[in-house]
């Protein structure tokens, strides 16, 4: 008990870049743009859902919701990340480091179960498009959303206690740029078997049930795509379709690497490299291929800029 009092008392320092040297203010300009770009897009595609009445629909709201859930994701992990590029080594409280593993752990999860809405959402539109609307009711949509986050706060909170219930009496070096669960774990001390089977667990629930449902529901929306009679029907379809498998395998890929090996496997290199995957990049794919790429949300973004401009003048 006295090592864990210990530990709570110096808390933890991050060292993840410490050996980028130089190179350090470089990552910084790097990621502070790829963030600002991810920040900027996220919220612009919140305000635009929220003021356009044409893309008050079940499939935007959801996409309204992923870029909510990303933004907090990114808020929680990457600010104090570039501070620790700018400072060096920077410290976390051992509280501070559980709060940060429970938000960031919560919304990955949520992330996770958004996804799995979505693609729900979209078989519904193209396997069964004459029963959508009776379907896809706000009630249910709204029932969605809201399994989701609950979900997501679960697991997350599960996740931070069963690490957290670890003593921690080794060095007090994360060599990470933030709480992950990984490189937390590894400097517990002890037996830490049944913590690791808890954290396996939660995480095989999550990743498995959600995209379980993703790959349902994309199977049988290129069953429904190789149904279409014409060709050029098929060619339109099908972009959209490998666009977001594309981000949902890259998504799922980083996390399940991540999160379903044992502790003995921990690298340094390797996993930071998957976590800025994670953390800077993957959040950046997601307003590109589900919101950008989109005709609506395009034509929504020409009318919102038309409007603004016409105000101007």
């Amino acid at each position: 008990m006295g090592q864990t009092n210990a530990t709570s008392w110096r808390g933890f320092v991050f060292t993840g870049f410490s050996r980028f040297g130089e190179l350090q203010l470089m990552l910084f300009a790097l990621f502070l743009s790829l963030y600002l770009v991810t920040l900027t897009s996220n919220v612009f595609i919140i305000v635009l859902i929220r003021l356009d009445s044409h893309l008050h629909t079940p499939m935007y709201l959801f996409l309204s919701f992923l870029s909510f859930s990303e933004t907090c994701y990114t808020l929680g992990i990457i600010p104090r990340m570039l501070s620790s590029l700018v400072r060096g080594g920077q410290d976390i409280s051992f509280m501070g480091c559980a709060v940060q593993m429970f938000f960031s752990a919560s919304w990955a999860c949520t992330n996770c179960f958004l996804l799995a809405v979505m693609g729900f959402d979209r078989y519904v539109a193209i396997c069964t498009p004459l029963r959508y609307a009776s379907r896809m009711v706000p009630t249910l949509c709204a029932q969605l959303v809201g399994t989701s986050f609950l979900s997501g706060y679960l697991f997350g909170l599960g996740m931070t206690l069963v690490i957290f219930r670890l003593p921690f009496c080794s060095s007090h070096e994360i060599q990470h740029f933030f709480c992950d669960t990984p490189p937390v774990l590894s400097l517990a001390c002890g037996d830490i078997g049944l913590s690791e089977l808890g954290v396996l667990i939660l995480s095989l629930l999550v990743l498995v049930v959600s995209f379980s449902f993703i790959i349902v529901s994309y199977t049988c929306i290129l069953a429904a795509i190789l149904r279409i009679p014409s060709t050029e029907g098929q060619k339109k379809a099908f972009p959209t379709c490998a666009s977001r498998l594309a981000a949902v395998v890259v998504h799922y890929g980083c996390a399940s690497s991540m999160n379903l090996r044992p502790k003995a496997s921990y690298s340094l290199e390797r996993d930071q490299l998957i976590a800025v995957t994670y953390t800077v990049v993957t959040p950046l794919l997601n307003p590109i291929i589900y919101s950008l790429r989109n005709r609506a949300v395009q034509t929504a973004l020409r009318k919102a800029f038309r409007g603004q401009l016409l105000g101007k003048g």
